[in-house]
This record gives C-alpha cells, structure tokens and sequence, in this order.
C-alpha cells in the first residue's frame, strides 16, 4: 500500500442529486444552503477534502437549478477550518488573470485550503449560447495548457510577461499571494492524450473518473513514465459508493438506485447531446450500466464494509491517494462511510491513517 496519506472527500451537490433525480429518498436541490450544510457536515465527520464543479447551466436539464461553484466556494472557505475545498474551472469562461486572483483570495479566506481542478469542458450550450464557442478537443487542450501556465505563474507570484497564441499578458503581478504556501493546488482531470500531457507537467493531482481497478493502474502508470519537472504526481479517483453490512444489502440497494436512474433516461439523452463524444469520460461511461456521475459506481465501491473498504486499500496500493466520493440518499451514506468503512480502511494501514494536511505545492 502506498505509503502516502489517504484522503477521502465528497462532490458537492451543486446540481443535485448524483445517481438519479427521482428518488423519494433525496428530493432534487441544488441550494447553497444544502451544499453549505453538506461540507460543514462532511468536516465534522472527517472528511479531507471536497469538489465543487463548475456549470453556469445545468449540464442535464437547463431549467434544473445549478450552484455557481466559485462564489460557493468562497462562503464554504469563510466557514470551515480544516477540510480542503476544490473549485472546477473551465478555462474559456475567465481570462487567466481574473481567475488567478479570484483563486488567491479564496486561498487566503480559507488559510491555505484552497485548490482548482482543471477542467477542459465538455459542457457545449454553456459555450455555444454565450457566444463563446466549443472549440475542438485537442485546441481545447492548448487553450487549457497556455491558460494554466499563465494561472500558475500568477498565483505564485511571478511579475509576468507572457505572449502566445490566446494571450498577450504585460507586467502583471498580483498580490497578495497565498500567506500559507507557495500557491492554491492544481487538480487536472481528464485521460485522453493531450490530458495526460497535461497534467503531467501542470498538475499537481490527477483526477481520474471512476472504473475498474487494472485500468486506473494501467492510467497511472502511464502518466508516471512521462518527464516531470516538479514532485511526484499524486492522483485522485471518483466512484460512487453503495455500502451496507452484507453484500446482498448493498446489491439491493444498488438495484434500487439503478432502476431509478432509468427513470432519467430522457435527461441522460440531452447530456449526450450537448457532449463533445470525443471527451474520454463520456467514452468510458458507455461501457456498461452504472450509478453515479464521472465513472460512478464503476470503481467498484459496492458491497460489504469488509469489501468495499478492502476495495479502498487495493486502488491505494495502486496509487490513488484521495477518493472523491458520490452517494445516495448523500447525507446519511456520507455518515454511513465515515462510521463503517473509513474505520476500517484505517485499521488496515495504521502508516497512513489520519486526517493528512491539504499537500503543499511549496512553502513560504
């Protein structure tokens, strides 16, 4: 098992429920109040770490409600102590500039718990209909790299001169920078090629959408062999987790919330429509049925405690580190995870147990 830190963090719910939207057991919200309460709560029972994404409209229906992650993050930052927040960014939608200081100050609101995660969009009407376009996969992905290069010098504090293809920036220098670090973490998701570059030399964590556990090896891997100038990558999975105390209990409750799911078939078909196909997570999610966004229950956290926290230790000896977390009915299986399996887990390796400090891109 690696000997680095586990974390274990959960999605926000910033457009509601993440396994099915009819499910008498979580009517839909989306509310900053919910999601407020949601990581206050997560802290209090452990939790490391939480994900905000970024949608200006609902990916699945865009009369659906829909959290607008930066300024959620911002009060979420104001009002916890301990757990890390992460913010989603699709790069076309802020200049680097803008979304640099934003950053910095959340940064300092939170005292040094603050991260983005890259995200190269896949969203098309959030684009199309502002005008602004949804460019090619891999011109997304060169758009992405000169926009995080520019964010990354900014936020550590380089006064930059930069000019490229998308960006002609003149002696800019922002301050304050982060009072606790040498800047906010860069989370990078994404499997296709240029993703990989990517966050082989920007990222500081990758996050992989969940699937079995020999392709997250495989991907792993591959991104490990690649030149890195800075420390070591570290990687992040999402999966989508259906415990109880038998795995016949956790089956069940798993049928119920696929059969569910089907219910939204008609929303899932206009997610499919405003998806570029050429984006790698919509490719994996067709391989089989699931539960859940962004791999969901295809990482295989289904089962009993014994077996899903086993499952847990097994994606850690491979090299995951955090395992960004997805459930339903949220609150109470939150709860249910943090008094049943996350024991567990830390039973099994006492070298990693506790609660790690948000990792540090550098030091002041």
């Amino acid at each position: 098992m690696s000997a680095r830190p586990l974390r274990f963090g959960i999605w926000a719910l910033v457009h509601g429920s993440r396994a099915a939207y009819q499910d008498p057991e979580e009517p839909y919200d989306a509310s900053w109040e919910r999601n407020r309460d949601l990581v206050l709560a997560a802290e209090a029972l452990g939790y490391d770490s939480t994900l905000i994404a970024q949608h200006t409209i609902n990916p699945h229906q865009e009369d659906f409600d829909q959290l607008e992650a930066w300024s959620a993050a911002a009060g979420v930052a104001a009002l916890t102590s301990r757990i890390e927040i992460i913010a989603a960014i699709k790069p076309y939608l802020y200049h680097p500039v803008v979304l640099a200081k934003l950053a910095l100050g959340i940064e300092n609101i939170s005292r040094g718990r603050f991260a983005i995660n890259l995200v190269n969009a896949w969203n098309r009407p959030e684009l199309d209909k502002a005008g602004i376009g949804l460019a090619e996969h891999d011109a997304r992905y060169a758009y992405g790299r000169e926009w995080i290069t520019i964010v990354s010098r900014l936020m550590q504090g380089e006064r930059l001169t930069y000019k490229g293809e998308h960006f002609d920036i003149s002696d800019y220098l922002l301050r304050p920078t982060s009072r606790y670090r040498l800047r906010p973490l860069i989370y990078v998701g994404g499997e296709s090629g240029p993703a990989r570059a990517l966050v082989a030399d920007h990222g500081d964590v990758w996050f992989i959408n969940g699937q079995p556990l020999e392709d997250v090896a495989g991907l792993i891997a591959d991104v490990a062999a690649r030149p890195r100038a800075s420390v070591p990558l570290r990687s992040g999975l999402s999966a989508f987790v259906v415990a109880r105390k038998t795995q016949d209990e956790a089956q069940a409750a798993y049928e119920r919330l696929l059969e569910l799911s089907r219910k939204d078939a008609p929303v899932k078909a206009i997610q499919r429509q405003n998806t570029d196909p050429k984006v790698v997570m919509m490719q994996t999610l067709q391989k089989s049925e699931r539960v859940g966004s962004n791999g969901g229950t295809a990482a295989g956290l289904v089962g009993s405690y014994d077996e899903v926290a086993a499952r847990i230790g097994a994606f850690h000896a491979a090299g995951i580190e955090l395992f960004m977390l997805q459930f339903q009915p949220f609150e109470a299986e939150m709860e249910r995870f943090a008094k049943e399996i996350i024991p567990r887990v830390r039973a099994a390796s006492p070298a990693v147990a506790g609660n790690a400090p948000a990792l540090l891109a550098g030091s002041r």
